[in-house]
């Protein structure tokens, strides 16, 4: 079996992985057949083990690569801002952007780290963990400098964390409030909630 005409080995994974992304936040990860994987890009259904391995490996890819690239962008949103308020307004101004326009990742993500095997569960969550952490960090220095008042640092930046991350569930680009509102009113919940 042969590939499809004037396709490419990145081109094609690159195929793959956004068709992937489509159906597992589509039908599950469960439902999802690699023969579906396979017709929505136009292969036969053995050619795509010239790209991907497995299933598994096709989701675990799919979330590792999210996080990678979501604790990227968060060190390079927050690198250069001084002082914790300035932090934390960064940080919920970048989670909420990234997670309007990553919503598929985000939520398979999350719904589908229970399909992971126990070895690639824990490499996620260890990922995970990390992002929680820059959280933790910036909460942490705010509380230190009296700016912040905060009982359990971890708690709260879970808490902060579901509120935020909520959005990629109800957001609508063509809403009665624009995006930039929404980030403002939830910085301003955000940095009320934690006020000293």
């Amino acid at each position: 079996m042969s590939r499809t005409r004037g396709s490419s080995g990145p081109k094609t994974l690159a195929a793959i992985n956004e068709a992937g992304l489509d159906l597992i936040y589509t039908v599950g990860y469960e439902a999802m057949s690699l023969r579906e994987l396979a017709a929505k890009v136009g292969l036969q259904p053995g050619s795509l083990y010239n790209h991907i391995e497995t299933k598994q490996d096709l989701l675990f890819d799919l979330i590792h690569n999210h996080m990678v690239v979501l604790l990227a962008r968060v060190d390079a949103e927050l690198e250069g801002i001084e002082g914790p308020a300035e932090r934390l307004k960064a940080f919920v101004a970048f989670h909420l952007d990234y997670h309007i326009e990553r919503k598929r990742e985000v939520f398979i993500g999350s719904a589908e780290l229970r399909s992971l095997t126990p070895k690639h569960r824990k490499e996620i969550v260890a990922l995970r963990r990390a992002y929680e952490d820059r959280l933790c960090d910036i909460l942490k220095k705010g509380a230190a400098k009296k700016l912040f008042r905060i009982d359990d640092v971890r708690v709260t930046a879970y808490a902060l964390l579901a509120m935020l991350t909520g959005i990629c569930t109800w957001y609508d680009p063509k809403g009665r409030v624009s995006r930039r509102k929404l980030i403002d009113l939830h910085t301003r919940l955000v940095m009320e909630g934690v006020a000293a």
